[in-house]
């Protein structure tokens, strides 16, 4: 099944953007309701990180990022097989000169993980050697298309996640931009709490020791996904100043406050399928367990407090003109 999705990716790269991206949320619209492990990790994450909004926002914004999110998978194939020059031409990056003039001395490339994160990938490809960490897939045919696209252009070297740290340093230290997203729960491991949008989060240590080990700076790296067929933006950022800092601490809560300001200016295009709060500190339950578990040692169910979002039909449609995620 898997090759046949692909296959039609293949073919569908010819189209024009716009006509892919019109396909893409189209289908994100679909599959809200085809996926409600996911739906209702979106939901969690959503009400954690927004408590602010009113769940009819929520609602209006989890599926905006079901759209972003299926339109970003289903334009892969421009990454995969599209011609350099159009990938070009779709994915323009700003502030490319920061990078350049580092050339050759370590550098840390922070990349959120936002949609656009791997036209921003291919893109960087054609301008850079980089190291990128690479979790591989457990689809086989996904995972080959993947080190493709990750790897068409340039020298590029993709580094085992297993390898730990060891292999970023090694990179680092021959002049490779290190491409890091430090933005997932990988569980406790090398990990801290500290908070994300107020919510303690186990958050890797790595940006700040990775920098400190190696000297190099740190450059936000971040991909916005822009309306209709206008493409993508891949924006480089100045070196952060005064980091790192002797405080591990500090700087990882940096590193989470700068995440927190991109989202909130395209919040739709976050990753937020991703349990980004499974890790919990001890004696604190997982946020997205179902509503029922059954209690060790005992044949009946106790109910577990999650946190809920209404379900469809209890939301009462809103004007479309009428901000999703804005308080």
């Amino acid at each position: 099944m898997s090759r046949a999705i692909f296959a039609l990716m293949r073919l569908a790269q010819a189209l024009p953007l716009g006509l892919l991206a019109a396909l893409g949320n189209a289908l994100g619209a679909l599959l809200y309701w085809l996926i409600p492990e996911r739906r209702h990790a979106v939901r969690v994450n959503l009400a954690l990180c927004f408590p602010h909004l009113d769940p009819c926002q929520r609602e209006r914004l989890a599926r905006a990022h079901f759209r972003a999110f299926v339109r970003s998978f289903v334009e892969h194939g421009l990454w995969w097989w599209a011609p350099r020059a159009r990938i070009e031409k779709l994915v323009r990056i700003e502030g490319l000169e920061h990078l350049q003039a580092l050339r050759g001395r370590p550098v840390i490339l922070l990349a959120p993980h936002f949609v656009g994160l791997d036209a921003a990938l291919t893109r960087l490809g054609c301008e850079a050697d980089l190291a990128v960490i690479y979790a591989r897939q457990k689809d086989p045919a996904y995972d080959a298309l993947l080190l493709r696209g990750r790897t068409r252009f340039g020298r590029q070297r993709l580094l085992s996640r297993q390898d730990g740290v060891r292999a970023a340093l090694a990179a680092i230290r021959e002049g490779l931009p290190f491409y890091y997203l430090p933005d997932l729960d990988f569980g406790p491991r090398d990990a801290i709490f500290v908070p994300f949008f107020g919510v303690p989060a186990a958050t890797v240590t790595g940006v700040s020791r990775i920098a400190r080990l190696t000297g190099a700076s740190v450059l936000p790296c971040v991909a916005r996904m822009l309306p209709g067929g206008a493409g993508y933006t891949v924006t480089i950022s100045p070196p952060w100043q005064d980091f790192p800092t002797a405080d591990v601490a500090a700087d990882t809560r940096r590193v989470n406050a700068y995440i927190e300001s991109q989202v909130l200016g395209m919040p739709e295009q976050y990753f937020w399928l991703h349990k980004r709060f499974k890790t919990r500190p001890p004696g604190e339950p997982s946020p997205y367990v179902c509503k029922r578990e059954r209690v060790a040692g005992s044949r009946r169910r106790a109910p577990v407090r999650t946190i809920e979002s209404p379900p469809c039909s209890a939301i009462r449609p809103t004007p479309r003109s009428a901000p999703c995620w804005r308080a």
